[in-house]
């Protein structure tokens, strides 16, 4: 390149992240988007940082509980830990509503699940094939109702997640 050449393009990874955004931010954004545990190099190349940069904040959110770590054989994988996203949803549901409009809630999903439960014949939508019919429409719609019910079950754990929190000041069990 001569110096009359223009400036290279940034590429795809350096316009992702807005200028001010320190590593750390990246590495935790990145880390909360992947769904199967991946190696911090990879990560790495995703937040646009080293992966030894990568790897010291991976371990840094696995010390916060907020990542966790698979290690088998000389191979390191992170994932994020979704029991830590439940529990800043749960906290986020005990901040917003009342002890009483929680309760109010788990009621109605109790409802839907024991529809769900009623309809499907079954307590346990991994005990349902979706594979019944041979109309592709049936099969889209109860593949579409399966994975709805078991969204309800896990709202159900939130809301009484939310409840304890609630009722507790922020604990699970009474201080």
């Amino acid at each position: 390149m001569t110096e009359f050449d223009p400036a290279p393009e940034p590429s795809a990874t350096e316009r992702r992240w807005q200028q001010d955004e320190d590593t750390f931010s990246r590495v935790y954004d990145v880390a909360m988007g992947i769904t199967s545990p991946t190696p911090a190099a990879e990560i790495a190349d995703i937040a646009g940082c080293s992966p030894n940069t990568a790897k010291k904040h991976l371990d840094r959110l696995v010390d916060m509980g907020i990542v966790s770590v698979t290690r088998t054989g000389r191979s390191t994988q992170y994932e994020r830990n979704e029991g830590y996203l439940e529990w800043q949803d749960a906290s986020r549901i005990a901040n917003e509503l009342t002890v009483e409009e929680i309760i109010e809630r788990v009621g109605e999903l109790e409802d839907e699940r024991a529809n769900y439960e009623e309809e499907f014949e079954a307590t346990d939508p991994a005990a349902v094939s979706v594979y019944d019919d041979a109309s592709h429409e049936t099969i889209h719609d109860r593949m579409a109702a399966v994975s709805e019910w078991r969204g309800v079950i896990r709202d159900i754990r939130l809301y009484e997640l939310a409840r304890q929190l609630a009722e507790n000041d922020g604990h699970l069990i009474p201080a």
